[in-house]
């Protein structure tokens, strides 16, 4: 709970007493790896915070192939704020790719905390507005870049992860084939 307090305390200020109602209100979950967390046509209920583990958000095309758009690892909050805020189904899978520790705020609970702590709407506005920047510039660069330059950006960005996630996925993230990756990776060590 603490790494949530800690994280939400970087976007504006709570008290203690503030920091208890969150703490009472927040529970703890876990999945286990290659589960599911969310599918999609399904309507999000509630906003998680990731302490433990990797979850890759990802959809099927219209030929049925499954594509990564892209990866949540800790301290990192996980909704599909658009179906979560208009009520309409997700278009999005949500899955464990390791296994997972997160802390859940259902509707309610986000609902109560915007009705009593002042200031929580906005906390959460800046959290939003960071979460959709964060993923602009994670898509924008990729439009330009090559295989090789999109796999060794990620590693950059994400030097943590890599070896953290199946080779499948991330070759389903950066736009290319398994074996593709695995060239990439042979000519650049």
């Amino acid at each position: 709970m603490e790494t949530l307090i800690n994280y939400l305390l970087q976007f504006g200020n709570l008290n203690r007493q503030q920091i208890g109602l969150i703490s009472s209100k927040a529970v703890i979950k876990e999945i286990k790896k290659d589960e599911y967390y969310h599918e999609a046509g399904k309507i999000p209920c509630e906003v998680i915070f990731l302490t433990d583990g990797i979850m890759r958000v990802c959809y099927y095309n219209n030929k049925g192939d499954e594509l990564t758009k892209y990866f949540i690892d800790e301290n990192n909050f996980l909704a599909d704020i658009n179906s979560y805020n208009q009520q309409i189904p997700s278009t999005e899978y949500v899955q464990a790719i390791t296994d997972c520790k997160y802390i859940v705020l259902s509707r309610p609970v986000m609902r109560e905390l915007s009705l009593t702590i002042i200031g929580w709407d906005e906390i959460i506005a800046k959290i939003t507005a960071k979460g959709l920047s964060d993923k602009i510039n994670r898509i924008s660069p990729m439009m330009t870049e090559d295989a090789t330059e999109r796999y060794l950006n990620f590693l950059n960005n994400y030097p943590g992860l890599a070896n953290r996630i199946p080779l499948s996925y991330l070759a389903s993230y950066l736009g290319i084939t398994p074996s593709s990756l695995s060239r990439i990776r042979k000519n650049i060590r």
